[in-house]
């Protein structure tokens, strides 16, 4: 394989959700709501906090990279050989929150993972939407 060919997909993933910034964000930073949409976890919204997932198929280990309250998350995520980077971008809108989530860096050696991810994250974010919607 040619190894200046380093190009890279990124897997992205949009919802317009009806509830203001603030609600979403505690759903993507507090443990025990990542938990329920996401998995078991350690986080903590702190630049270079070390932290991982666990899953029953096994753990993601990340770094968080940027911390921007109600507006921007960005942590590493690696795990089975991707070394990738997860980016929520929340941006308020008339009738609440656009989120998006980018999860960059597969390889095209990596279809699976990259087709896994996709199939994924549509699921884990389902799940974040019922979190958020939950009334407090």
């Amino acid at each position: 394989m040619n190894e200046t060919s380093a190009e890279t997909r990124s897997v992205i993933v949009e919802r317009d959700i009806p509830f203001p910034a603030e609600k979403i964000w505690r759903a993507l930073t507090q443990p025990h709501l990542i938990e329920e949409w996401l998995m078991k976890n350690d986080f903590k919204p702190v630049v270079d906090h070390r932290f991982n997932f666990r899953g029953d198929w096994g753990a993601v280990d990340c770094e968080v990279l940027e911390v921007e309250p109600n507006k921007t998350l960005s942590y590493t995520w690696a795990a089975l050989g991707l070394e990738s980077v997860v980016t929520w971008t929340l941006t308020p809108t008339g009738a609440g929150t656009h989120l998006r989530m980018e999860q960059s860096g597969f390889r095209p050696d990596q279809e699976q993972a990259y087709q896994g991810a996709k199939y994924g994250w549509q699921r884990f974010l389902a799940g974040l939407e019922q979190v958020v919607a939950r009334p407090d």
